[in-house]
Order: structure tokens, then sequence, then C-alpha cells
């Protein structure tokens, strides 16, 4: 039963994050470090950290099956492992990178078991 609630903690906390790059793409630049050249690069931010991680969390809330929260934590895991890589081979061992992949790998660990 808790591990329900923390599934569905973690799927709701990924389309919060979702939203807040739908409605406020010019705010995440400061943790991702991104930065939006245009109306494209907003766009980019809304449509791919927007749209696509709240899709990404909302498919297990609306389908209701088991492997969905299997297919968000394998998602978190491998996104997770890619950061862990990339923050050596790009030189970004920041705070929000290591805060990142901590949060990543705890939702992938709860949402695959």
């Amino acid at each position: 039963m808790l591990l329900e609630i923390l599934q569905v903690v973690c799927a709701a906390a990924t389309i919060l994050t979702g939203l807040v790059s739908l409605i406020f793409p010019t705010r995440v630049t400061g943790f991702t470090g991104l930065t939006p050249r245009g109306g494209r690069g907003i766009t980019e931010i809304r449509s791919v950290l927007g749209g696509f991680f709240v899709a990404l969390g909302a498919a297990p809330l609306i389908l209701g099956v088991d492997a969905t929260f299997t297919m968000l934590g394998i998602a978190y895991l491998v996104v997770a492992a890619v950061r862990a890589v990339s923050m050596f081979v790009d030189q970004s061992v920041e705070q929000s990178n290591w805060i990142s992949l901590l949060a990543e790998i705890v939702f992938g660990v709860i949402l695959v078991l």
C-alpha cells in the first residue's frame, strides 16, 4: 500500500515538474542550465520538459496498469545513468545535477519496485 502511494506521488511529481516547465518555461533555466533563444527555445522547453513530462506522469495514473509505473521508473533510471556519466564527461558536476540525479534514482527505484 505504501509503495503504491509513493508511486502515485512520483507520477504526480513528474506531472508537476512538467506543468512548471509548460507554464513557466523561463523559470526553469536556473535549475536546468538551459537558456532558450527566442520563441523556438521556449517552445522546446514547453513541449519536451513540459508536455512530455506531463504525459509520462499522467500515463500510469490514467491507464492504471502496473507496467506503466515500471516504464516511468525505467525512464528515470536511464536518465539517471546518462546524467551520471554526462556530469563527468561534460564537466558539469554541480549541485543541481546531483539533486536531479538523486531524485531520478529515488523515483526510478520506487517506480520499478
